[in-house]
């Protein structure tokens, strides 16, 4: 594990309800991100990263749009996708917003690449979802390419080929910093070591323990490849309030609500309360209660883990704004140094 354990906050976008449970309009829900996104500069948070999501329950599907708009607001937190999907995008139109965001941030730009948890940037970009592993791993291909920043000659069968192409603009620091997701397949793991790519673990259901072989896998693929060590981090949904009880009862709702919707589209059975109690336990992937429970639960994950990051996906489903600003506030103020302090 890293010396210092960095802590970020990752979030949809998710549409949320006001205090008479009506739902905001989308407009209204990019402006909380960004206010949001500041308040975690602000009570000295290392990370946010803005999911992609094409759909009504969603607000954002331009990340790198929002995240321009949180760096003119903000000095020192590093600004990142979470994730970008790659697969229905162009890496070289990727490459150029996040590297114009790394110039507006003076450097604080990170990109996280993934396939992403749904599929309607497919048909809403005109791509054939057959072709959904060629897909990514010719686009991942090229796009760790143009982060060389030199001239880059390619050729694929998704996209048109490049002769000795220049790409810009060029990051500051000679490479833009990018991560890989997955959620927890062996073969996305070596896909990540192949490409010298830092891995992050979207640990979103089950236990987090059961993510080790993985973290294994990646060290010794890693070794075979002849990479050097490479940071290796977490994302998981949780919530903090003032005591457990107050953060369960607060986030029950929403939650029970985002997870049915979902589970209705994907065929999976109704999740009920004595599930969600299992799953924010001490071995589940849910990391919500107080300050005290959510920061031991990091702990013990990040050196079962070996971590180097751990963001928390704080935003779920309707869960109003206010309520996720005092999450955001408790998670930086008294998560965040009892975490630092127990792993001192």
């Amino acid at each position: 594990m890293a010396q210092r354990l960095e802590l970020g906050l990752d979030t949809f976008g998710d549409v949320t309800s006001d205090a008479d449970g009506e739902r905001l309009p989308q407009h209204q829900v990019l402006r909380n991100v960004v206010a949001e996104a500041v308040l975690a500069d602000e009570v000295g948070l290392d990370f946010i990263g803005i999911g992609e999501h094409h759909r009504e329950d969603f607000a954002v599907s331009a990340p790198d749009v929002v995240l321009a708009a949180v760096a003119g607001q903000t000095s020192r937190i590093r600004l990142g996708s979470a994730v970008t999907v790659l697969s229905s995008d162009d890496p070289i139109r990727v490459f150029q917003r996040f590297s114009t965001l790394d110039a507006l941030s003076n450097g604080r730009a990170e990109i996280i690449l993934g396939r992403g948890s749904f599929t309607e940037s497919f048909p809403l970009f005109g791509l054939d979802l057959a072709q959904y592993d060629e897909l990514f791993e010719e686009k991942l291909e090229l796009f760790t390419e143009l982060r060389r920043e030199v001239p880059v000659t390619w050729s694929g069968n998704t996209r048109a080929p490049l002769q000795n192409q220049r790409v810009y603009p060029p990051t500051a620091g000679g490479s833009l910093p990018a991560w890989i997701a997955v959620g927890g397949t062996p073969q996305s793991v070596v896909r990540a070591a192949h490409y010298r790519l830092p891995l992050m673990l979207a640990i979103i259901g089950g236990e987090p323990a059961r993510f080790a072989p993985f973290v294994d896998l990646y060290k010794r693929a890693l070794a075979q490849f002849g990479a050097p060590m490479l940071p290796v981090g977490a994302h998981s949904p949780g919530y903090v309030a003032a005591t457990d009880e107050q953060a369960l009862e607060e986030a029950w709702p929403h939650f029970e609500r985002m997870q049915n919707r979902i589970g209705r589209e994907r065929g999976w059975s109704p999740t009920t309360h004595s599930d969600y109690l299992a799953s924010a336990g001490p071995d589940g992937a849910l990391f919500i209660g107080s300050p005290e429970t959510v920061a031991t639960k990091i702990v013990r994950v990040a050196k079962e883990l070996e971590l180097s990051r751990f963001d928390l996906k704080y935003s779920l489903g309707t869960l109003p704004h206010e309520l996720l600003m005092n999450c955001i506030r408790l998670y930086g103020t008294e998560v965040a140094p009892l975490v630092r302090e127990q792993l001192a």
